[in-house]
């Protein structure tokens, strides 16, 4: 530690600031939903904290790889935290998970819809919604586009999943005889 702060003690004020913003600025990005503008912003003030500091490209090598390692280390400490540490009980971090076994009633419904015919009610492209039984049910096509209002057959219940065809699609696909008539 006694060398990073003698290395940080030959700075100047200005490489000081642009260092302690871009990092805070990164540490800000962690906690933020959003589209990078605080990790953008404190990206730039660490390089320009590096190009103000440096008298060669050793020293900014130098500088470069201290950076990495104290940000990579921080990075660490709070993600270790939000899984095991005090900040893994604030209200930020959300613990409850939905799974198959948690879920399992509204997995028995949906077994039952294995075979049941409805209509899109949102274009499939190829996940959507279409009212099967009555119900409003989130499904998945197997990557065709299916606009709104068509009908659809569900084939394929697995987990929280439901995987539908075009009704017309189902009865192309159904084995034929030679003549051409459906086999049972």
């Amino acid at each position: 530690m006694d060398f990073i702060l003698q290395y940080l003690a030959g700075w100047n004020v200005a490489a000081l600031i642009c260092l302690i913003v871009g990092v805070a600025l990164l540490m800000v990005e962690m906690f933020t939903p959003g589209f990078g503008l605080f990790g953008c912003m404190g990206i730039v003030g660490l390089i320009a904290a590096v190009i103000l500091s440096s008298d060669s490209l050793l020293d900014a090598l130098v500088t470069t790889v201290i950076l990495i390692v104290v940000l990579g280390l921080i990075a660490f400490l709070v993600l270790r935290s939000v899984g095991h540490g005090a900040f893994s009980r604030s209200p930020m971090v959300l613990n409850e998970k939905v799974d198959y076994d948690s879920d399992s009633h509204l997995n028995e419904d949906r077994d039952t819809l294995l075979g049941k015919s409805g209509k899109s009610v949102s274009p499939l492209r190829p996940a959507g919604s279409a009212e099967i039984c009555g119900r409003r049910v989130s499904v998945i096509t197997d990557g065709e586009f299916i606009p709104e209002g068509e009908s659809v057959t569900v084939t394929e219940v697995r987990g929280m999943r439901v995987l539908v065809r075009r009704t017309s699609d189902v009865c192309d696909n159904m084995p034929q005889n030679d003549d051409g008539t459906e086999r049972a």
